[in-house]
Formats: C-alpha cells, structure tokens, sequence
C-alpha cells in the first residue's frame, strides 16, 4: 500500500494538532504549516477534505482556526485517510477477465479483497491518539537545558 503525499500530510498534521491544540481551541493553518514546514497552500487542500470528511471543523476569522471534530481517541487512521485518499479501496484494474476468468476470480477473492480487508481492519485499530503517544515517546531531547 502506498499512501500519498496529501495521506501523509493529513496524517501528520492530524498528530501535530492532537499534540499541541487544547480541547476546544482552534489553531492556525499557518501555525502547523510551520510547526512541520509543510506548504500552507497544499495544507489548504489537506485540510479543505478533512472538513469534508468530518474530521477537523473550521471557523473563519481572526480567532478561528481549526480544531479536531472529535477527540483523537475517537478518529481512526481509516477516518484521516478516507477524508483524503480518493483511490485507497479503488478495485483493482483486471488483469485476465476475458482469456482467464478463473484466475482472474481466484485473484480478487483470494488476493486483492482479503488485502483491502486487512488493511481496512489496521486502520480502523489505530487511533489519532495512540499515534500521539507514539509520536511522544520517539522525541528527542534536542532542546537545551540550563542549570544554574
């Protein structure tokens, strides 16, 4: 499975806001676009289907933003990745229909539907937030300390 640069992006920033967008409050576009140095033209876009698909609200304004729809225990990988992966359960093209309808059968039932299927139950275990957790314990101290 190969997840595009608009999946990725989604799925990063999805972490980045859980991370740091408290309850109830709304963060900039452009606060995540740097946080993670990420166009913020192509976050637009990002973020125009995550609204589409139920996963972060908006508000207009100067003190709007965007905020998660539900909590990040709540929002699946599958969530993010429907909102902005148009081809990610596509079926597959045929390969023999006409000279070889038995394989070409024994392919989809075999292969291709139990694939989708797996990958479809994986992405709908994992949570936003246990990414969050993930993502936590794999920060690095790269941030100075001062005794005095």
């Amino acid at each position: 499975m190969k997840i595009s640069a608009k999946g990725r992006y989604a799925l990063a920033a999805a972490i980045e806001m859980a991370q740091s967008c408290p309850p109830g409050a709304y963060t900039a576009l452009v606060s995540i676009s740097e946080r993670l140095g990420i166009s913020k033209i192509y976050l637009e876009q990002v973020f125009s289907l995550l609204k589409r698909g139920g996963v972060v609200n908006a508000v207009k304004g100067s003190r709007g933003g965007y905020q998660l729809a539900r909590p990040a225990k709540d929002i699946t990988l599958l969530d993010i990745l429907s909102a902005v992966e148009a081809s990610l359960f596509e079926e597959n093209d045929a390969t023999v229909p006409e000279t070889a309808p038995e394989i070409e059968k024994a392919l989809t039932q075999t292969v291709y539907k139990k694939l989708d299927g797996a990958i479809e139950t994986t992405l709908r275990e994992i949570t936003l937030e246990q990414l969050v957790l993930e993502a936590e314990q794999h920060k690095t101290g790269d941030g100075l300390m001062y005794y005095i």
